[in-house]
């Protein structure tokens, strides 16, 4: 299907307005989509970015749980600055408002998701907008990028969560969109096409600055850029100079921001990217954290993206991969564009292919570039036919809607929710003693959580510092040496592979001093022993019950609260409801 010819309005300066407005819309959309969000996905969607946040924002008193990550320097600041300067904007609303405690901490559960809404909108937009420099304005595959983004089971789920990789899709589809696609094409410098003209090249500035701040978060996105300058120099040599002077200009400006940031937010010169890599490609220790097959990103991760689109992408692919003919018409100039796009997600997915710990998100960047692939058969495939055909398509089309709100309803309001519910049953419990406990009595709560490590958020849901709260770890074996890391388990792993009652025995205080009366008296009994003290809420997966039950027995432990998690999972620790045991309130314990 040739792209549409440019009309005389098209032409004409754009209508901001108009354009923007779509923008607000999208904002609204996401953050209805933020708002209703109820599900876990990942713990970096919580320990990499909401809890140092938490922490830079409230102090280390606050209780936030910052991860060895952190304290290796792995990670760059810039993401968890954000959210900590709207975390203190927040707290001092809630103080100009004096909003009790509980309002409080709705207002700061809720913060996270306007700022996260902006960077989700940022992704739909910009995406339309990279369709618009390739399409046209007004072009059909425009709009089918739009409806691809806006429903994408994919972006609901996971761009309105505060992972890095949805800020850094949101600074490289900003870049792709600034980036001067003329300077692979043998346009004339004086064409009227508004597609290319209503960039111009000056706009590359903006493009290398995302692309470097994307590049700081995540150092394998330079995969993107490093494509696209090797295809300038098959196209056009003549704008290398150019590009390399800026480029350089600007990587160096974002560098000095990002080591002036990360020193003062370390304590000490940093540079993240470079022990990012270090860790996870020079030493190999992300496969602690899983291998993946390497056919995974083609046979898995594909399909999580893109769901119903995902046969239209890979008929767009196909047909990109074929080398355009040169030519100044307007089909040679779109599929030559997207022979670009094609070759930068290929690439990118090759090479990540090569690092055996593999996750969907790390490729999140090319979603937008596989919507504007995906777009154009999509197009082709709904064009209006005579009846009955038509009827026939207009009836898939539906389905697919259907299909993909129905995946983003489940996926963001029931697929693992427990672990999100429980944190809200705790934080209202602590709520509820600030407000019913005699003053002079005990206000904090103690929370102990028997689960994989990092299954639930953490400060950020708790909120109140009076919260004490301790879970089952997993850190890497970074000092131990490479022959040894084999073997090595971490405590979360010791509690699941060996024997739970064991660790129990090992780590826990006596379940005598949960069968008395004088529970109180647990913390100087075995403070000095090194041991954990029993938490009055005690918080587990159901697949735990029967072992608690048999250790716990006799003890003051009783089923306080359980939750819906999922109805399927493909880890078999988490499996079942997630289920609360408490103690007798302290006040309870003294009659």
């Amino acid at each position: 299907m040739a792209p549409e010819k440019p009309t005389a309005a098209s032409n004409n300066s754009p209508d901001h307005f108009t354009i923007w407005s779509v923008y607000f819309l999208l904002f609204a959309w996401r953050y209805a989509n933020a708002v209703s969000l109820r599900t876990f996905f990942q713990p970096d969607e919580y320990f990499q970015a909401l809890e140092p946040a938490w922490n830079l924002a409230f102090g280390p008193e606050s209780g936030a749980w910052i991860t060895w990550e952190w304290r290796e320097g792995l990670r760059s600041s810039l993401h968890p600055v954000l959210f900590a300067l709207f975390y203190k904007g927040a707290d001092l609303a809630s103080n100009i408002l004096s909003l009790g405690p509980t309002d409080r901490a709705d207002v700061l559960i809720r913060t996270p998701s306007l700022l996260q809404s902006t960077i989700a909108a940022a992704i739909d937009f910009f995406t339309w907008r990279l369709a618009h420099r390739i399409y046209g304005r007004h072009s059909r595959i425009a709009h089918a990028t739009l409806l691809l983004t806006a429903v994408s089971p994919w972006q609901s789920f996971c761009s309105v969560r505060t992972f890095s990789n949805s800020l850094e899709t949101a600074l490289t589809v900003f870049a792709l969109y600034s980036w001067p696609w003329e300077w692979y094409s043998v346009l004339d410098e004086k064409t009227t096409d508004s597609r290319y003209s209503e960039i111009p090249a000056r706009n590359l500035n903006a493009s290398l600055f995302a692309a470097a701040l994307a590049c700081i978060l995540r150092p394998t996105n330079v995969l993107v850029w490093m494509v696209l300058t090797v295809m300038l120099f098959r196209y056009n040599t003549s704008k290398i100079q150019t590009l390399v002077v800026r480029a350089a200009t600007c990587g160096i400006i974002v560098l000095i921001v990002s080591l002036v940031t990360d020193t003062a937010f370390y304590g000490k010169l940093t540079f993240p990217p470079l022990n990012f890599l270090q860790f996870n490609v020079v030493q190999s220790l992300s496969t602690f954290y899983g291998v993946n097959r390497p056919d995974y990103y083609f046979t898995e991760a594909l399909a999580l993206m893109l769901t119903t689109a995902l046969p239209f992408a890979a008929i767009g692919l196909w047909k990109g991969l074929r080398r355009p003919t040169a030519g100044d018409n307007e089909e040679d100039r779109v599929r030559q564009l997207r022979h670009l796009l094609t070759w930068t997600i290929l690439t990118m997915m090759l090479v990540l292919t090569l690092i055996t710990h593999k996750e969907v998100r790390f490729i999140y960047p090319l979603l937008p570039m596989l919507h504007v692939i995906a777009a154009k058969p999509i197009a082709e495939f709904f064009r209006p036919l005579p009846v009955p055909a038509s009827y026939m398509r207009c009836f898939l089309l539906a389905l697919m809607l259907i299909a993909n709100l129905l995946i983003a309803s489940y996926a963001g309001t029931t697929h693992q929710r427990g672990v999100i519910d429980v944190m809200h049953y705790l934080r209202k419990q602590q709520e509820s003693r600030f407000l019913h406990v005699p003053t002079g009595s005990q206000t904090n709560i103690t929370v102990g959580f028997l689960m994989p490590c990092h299954s639930t958020p953490w400060r950020s849901h708790f909120v109140h510092p009076e919260i004490t709260a301790w879970a089952l770890t997993c850190e890497p074996p970074i000092d131990i040496p490479p022959d040894q890391r084999a073997t090595y388990l971490d405590e979360a792993d010791v509690f699941y592979k060996t024997s739970a009652e064991d660790w129990l025995r090992s780590n826990m205080a006596s379940t005598d001093s949960i069968k008395t009366n004088a529970l109180e008296a647990s913390f100087e009994m075995f403070q000095d022993k090194g041991l954990r003290t029993w938490p009055e809420y005690l918080v587990f997966f159901a697949q735990l019950v029967p072992t608690l039950e048999k250790y716990l027995a006799g003890t003051q432990y009783t089923e306080c609260w359980r939750g819906f998690n999922t109805h399927w999972h493909d880890d078999a620790r988490r499996y079942g409801d997630v289920v609360v045991w408490c103690l007798p309130a302290p006040e309870d314990r003294r009659r």
